[in-house]
């Protein structure tokens, strides 16, 4: 395994100032580098081996820097769902990496509550093995990604511990026990009966195969396309709202147009004024209507958040 870790600097030169300049988790880790360029999962050192033993571990640091992050916008950071690393194939892998606590304490599903809003990230091993620079470490590729509420008890609570793999199951169907009748011998002996019990088995076996993993531009597309899709014939407005709202805390991806992000937000405005059924779970919806359209016109000069602002919504 090879490593490239370019903007996963140590862990302690994280400060709060720099935190805040994230405007959303997704931001965060877009521009911390997180996952590989292409959104899969990137390598991180979990073991330097004997010689290395001190040095901090590697794998701790998405949880970390979402951790801080959470805990810097004034939020409450904890573990949502354990992981029980369905995306590793290989078992000799799969029990390495659980048998060490530096990656067990990294992984799985994190829920960060804020005052005016909540946001999961997943953090899920996908394979495990030496380092090509370094062969007495070790490395696990993790992938970071966000996910709805919806999204993560269907990630972790429908899949099975061990989803990619199959599963068997042996009943023991008893019979009633059957009388067999022995020849009779030479030397006329009476026929004897000897009563024998079968136990056949039966074998199931189920495959359960995991979900396809969509890169977050695809996420955030598809929840953009759901709640204009939605709002547009006034149907499902508050998943709709819903949608539009995790669109939006994506932010401005790598490698997309700002278009979904911006018009993400204005869906999220329109529905912090116009849709009581989401705006009432917010302690000020017409402030943080108006923090949005501010950062729209400020960052993307848009003009219809500039419109909203001045019309007062």
């Amino acid at each position: 395994m090879g490593m490239t870790l370019q903007g996963c600097n140590h862990i302690s030169n994280f400060s709060t100032d720099s935190i805040n300049k994230y405007a959303t988790p997704q931001a965060l880790i877009d521009q911390k580098k997180l996952n590989a360029s292409n959104g899969g999962a990137k390598e991180y050192v979990y073991d330097w081996g004997q010689q290395q033993k001190s040095t901090e571990p590697q794998a701790l640091y998405p949880r970390k820097y979402l951790g801080s992050y959470c805990h810097a916008k004034g939020g409450k950071f904890g573990l949502l769902y354990k992981s029980n690393l369905h995306l590793v194939k290989d078992q000799a892998q799969k029990k390495r990496l659980m048998a060490n606590g530096n990656v067990k304490q990294g992984i799985g599903a994190y829920e960060c509550v804020l005052p005016d809003e909540h946001w999961i990230v997943s953090i899920e091993p996908t394979a495990e093995g030496k380092l090509e620079s370094n062969l007495s470490a070790r490395a696990v590729s993790l992938q970071t990604r966000m996910l709805s509420a919806d999204e993560a008890h269907q990630w972790y609570k429908n899949i099975g511990g061990n989803s990619t793999e199959k599963k068997t199951t042996k009943n023991a169907v008893t019979t009633k026990n059957s009388k067999i009748e022995i020849a009779k011998e030479p030397d006329n002996k009476k026929d004897t009966e000897k009563k024998k019990e079968s136990k056949p088995t039966v074998e199931t076996s189920q495959n359960v195969t995991a979900p396809v993993v969509e890169t977050p531009q695809q996420q955030q597309l598809k929840a953009y396309v759901t709640a204009r899709r939605d709002l547009s014939k006034g149907t499902n407005k508050l998943n709709a709202c819903n949608s539009a709202q995790r669109a939006y805390n994506y932010g401005k991806l790598a490698g997309t147009n700002a278009s979904v992000y911006i018009d993400s937000g204005m869906l999220v405005a329109r529905c912090l004024t116009s849709v009581p059924a989401y705006s009432s779970r917010f302690s000020n919806p017409k402030g943080q209507a108006n923090k949005i359209l501010q950062n729209l016109a400020s960052n993307y000069n848009h003009a219809g958040a500039k419109r909203m602002l001045k019309q007062g919504q």
